[in-house]
């Protein structure tokens, strides 16, 4: 029996990660991470909980279908459950290696280097990798040639007649496998709900010749640091327009040297420049390519808005471009970003003025021939909230509509466990999944968030008592310290809050006093309902005892 588990990437965008099972073998496609809402307070980003895959008992293989951060960002975190290689094409395995260096996993002999129409066996299976075309180069979709039958993964994809390095869709293979039987379709939903076709990548260059005809100054473009794509068009443009290149931000300088590397990104001669010599340049032989398009705090793109980068500055001449699509809840960011580059005086153009962007995903008619060319017996929609879900479902019901016999379409969230055997293909029940959250050092507990949002929301108090070590006798009078924590009269609160401290104390029995957890405690609780009472806020209170 074959049991396919979603771990993350159904209901949300991101996370994405699905686990394939027959028998003890268990493979594993992608790993993906998802960027924190404003409410999850210093969370830098949150993979999928791996629960599942600890049950399992470590997997067989990790295959990537492509290098973006949704799909492989939580790698470092998987890996320690993974036994065997790790599958993707060149670009994908060379933007995992650094992650994997960062969190001391220097174990690149793992790293299996594909290609399109290669083939990988791990046990009973056998993946097959097909070009698809995305927004960025080497990107696969899998066919999995399992014993229960083939299961076709699409990865993220649109159909891009137009391929920037020629490399077609391969429309034949996916033709092929359909004419041959395909037992399961799970297909990328991202953009169901957009009407007719995704444009080509080709398609901002027109915007571009305008805005790199008009700019008078310097030219400073925003994009996400894994469009290569895009940095191709612009590069391509600067060398037409007779100028130079910076690329600015950590992100965006370390993938164009890897794509430079691998032969993905090619800069002639003499047009590239490190972005401490953009001073010296005449600003209207410059362009900057540069992080920062969701408008993130300490990207490149905020730091220059507000006139903090060592190198880079903008003015009054200058033109400022975002050259991607704001990710949902990123809109504040991204306007408070435009704000502030308004008042240095530069222009700035997004995609709601020029064409300046396409999306990487297929829209519906790209989703409907997908559906057309691989003629599944079940289909599972995957990649993206609840409602593309369902949408790609009720899209897919028409194209299915009076084929016989009409393919099974299941409507799944992560964690259902979908178990394929001679009987069919069916929901069994529901795999332990959520939410794991990190931060810079490591994994955030809920505990954690319910204080960083309690002092968030309430404030800290900090009352500070000195006790006599051998009497446990109160020294001077008890200091209250606040942060984040407004009050009308606060000094007379305050000064009230002391005295209620002293008459604790001294209520206190000798024992108490010296008994550090004890009077703290009785501390915590007394100054949280006199605050409560006098305040109608609940701070975080955390007495400091100290012992004279």
């Amino acid at each position: 029996m074959l049991e396919v588990v979603p771990l993350g990437g159904l209901g949300e965008f991101g996370m994405n990660m699905l686990a394939l099972t027959w028998g003890e073998t268990t493979l594993v496609v992608d790993a993906g991470v998802m960027f924190p809402d404003l409410e999850l307070l210093g969370v830098d980003r949150i993979i999928p909980d791996l629960t599942y895959l600890q049950q399992k008992g470590r997997a067989a293989a990790l295959v990537l279908t492509h290098g973006h951060e949704d799909h492989i960002g939580g790698v470092p975190h998987v890996v320690p459950y993974i036994d065997g290689p790790v599958y993707g094409t060149p670009l994908a395995l060379a933007l995992v290696e650094p992650k994997l260096q960062e969190h001391g996993l220097q174990d690149s002999a793992r790293l299996t280097v594909v290609r399109p129409r290669d083939r990988v066996t791990v046990g009973p299976f056998t993946v097959e990798f097909i070009r698809v075309t995305h927004s960025m180069p080497d990107c696969v979709a899998l066919a999995i040639h399992t014993p229960a039958g083939v299961v076709v993964h699409t990865g993220d994809f649109k159909i891009d007649q137009t391929p920037i390095d020629g490399e077609h869709f391969d429309v034949h293979r996916f033709a092929q496998l359909g004419s041959e039987g395909v037992l399961a379709l799970f297909a990328d939903s991202t953009n169901i709900d957009r009407r007719g076709f995704t444009g080509s990548e080709v398609e901002v260059v027109e915007a571009f010749e305008e805005i790199f005809a008009s700019a008078n100054g310097r030219l400073i473009v925003a994009a996400f640091s894994s469009s290569i794509y895009r940095m191709q068009i612009l590069v391509d443009l600067a060398a037409q327009f007779d100028r130079k290149v910076a690329f600015v931000g950590r992100g965006m300088i370390e993938n164009s040297q890897i794509a430079q590397r691998l032969g993905y990104l090619r800069v002639p001669a003499g047009v590239q420049i490190r972005d401490s010599e953009v001073a010296s340049y005449p600003a209207q032989d410059v362009l900057c390519l540069t992080t920062g398009s969701q408008g993130e705090p300490m990207s490149a793109l905020s730091r220059i808005a507000i006139d903090d980068h060592r190198y880079v500055k903008v003015g009054p001449e200058d033109t400022v471009v975002l050259s991607a699509r704001a990710i949902p809840g990123n809109e504040k960011a991204i306007g408070r970003v435009i704000n502030h580059v308004a008042r240095r005086g530069a222009d700035v153009i997004h995609e709601g003025i020029k064409h300046v962007h396409v999306s990487g995903h297929g829209s519906e008619e790209e989703l409907k021939l997908m559906l057309t060319l691989v003629r599944p017996r079940y289909f599972v929609p995957v990649h993206g909230e609840y409602r593309q879900l369902s949408q790609h479902a009720r899209i897919a019901n028409r194209v299915f509509a009076g084929r016989d016999p009409k393919p099974d379409i299941l409507l799944v969230e992560d964690g259902d466990i979908l178990h394929f055997d001679a009987e069919g293909g069916r929901i069994a029940g529901k795999a332990p999944v959520g939410r794991i959250l990190i931060d810079g050092t490591g994994e955030v507990g809920d505990e954690v968030l319910r204080d960083r949002r309690h002092l968030a929301e309430d404030g800290l108090v900090v009352p500070v008592v000195a006790i006599n070590k051998q009497t446990g006798a109160l020294e001077g009078v008890p200091d209250i310290i606040t942060r984040g924590f407004v009050m009308e009269n606060s000094q007379e609160l305050l000064a009230e809050g002391a005295r209620l401290l002293s008459e604790v104390i001294h209520q206190a029995s000798v024992e108490e006093r010296t008994e550090q957890g004890l009077i703290k405690e009785k501390l915590r609780v007394e100054l949280r309902r006199f605050f409560r009472k006098r305040s109608g806020r609940r701070p975080l209170v955390l007495p400091v005892i100290m012992e004279i």
